[in-house]
């Protein structure tokens, strides 16, 4: 077995991010400012932003809901990939997002949340988990490709700017869930046994 891939029991580097996303928050108003996506302070050459964006959030009921995302991918999924290989998932699905809003996106000059994160880590685990059977990967992926276009061609879903307290730019899901797939199949086939 691939020591990447299958986690040890317990292992959760996911929760470890729930934890630096809460501490992010009760550092307030001040760190949040220097970690957030900016567009113009990153083009001067604060480049840790295109990351740490990803962890701060915009109120407390903003970080509910993605720690309540992350606590939720850890249980389903966090068994699939080890602690490191959670870590280069992560750290490439934040960047992704970061890079992607860059890119693509320069009339976002600001940007916080780790909303984009968790659907490249959803994308990743659906890449890597091979245990799930086929018919339930195939309605996880049809879900998770319903809601991107649902965002894509409508905004938002309803409700998430009033549950979120802000603006939700849906552009970072699609960037992450595009990284997550990429990252997730670079793991997957990196640590496949040789045949």
């Amino acid at each position: 077995m691939s020591e990447i891939i299958y986690a040890h029991p317990k292992v959760s580097v996911l929760l470890v991010v729930a934890g630096v996303m809460i501490l992010i928050a009760i550092g307030g108003a001040e760190v949040g400012h220097a970690l957030r996506y900016e567009r113009e302070t990153i083009l001067s050459g604060q480049v840790w932003r295109l990351i740490t964006g990803s962890l701060v959030h915009l109120n407390w009921s903003h970080l509910i809901l993605n720690v309540t995302g992350l606590i939720m991918i850890s249980a389903i999924f966090g068994e699939v990939i080890n602690a490191r290989g959670w870590l280069i998932v992560s750290v490439g699905c934040a960047l992704g997002v970061g890079l992607g809003l860059l890119f693509f996106n320069p009339g976002v000059n600001f940007y916080v949340g780790f909303s984009g994160v968790l659907h490249g880590l959803f994308a990743a685990s659906l890449m890597v988990e091979s245990g799930i059977q086929q018919r339930t990967r195939t309605v996880m992926s049809g879900l998770l490709l319903g809601k991107l276009l649902w965002e894509q061609l409508q905004g938002p879903l309803p409700g998430t700017a009033a549950a979120a307290g802000g603006n939700v730019i849906v552009d970072a899901h699609l960037y992450g869930a595009i990284t997550g797939l990429v990252v997730g199949w670079a793991v997957g086939r990196a640590h496949q046994p040789p045949h």
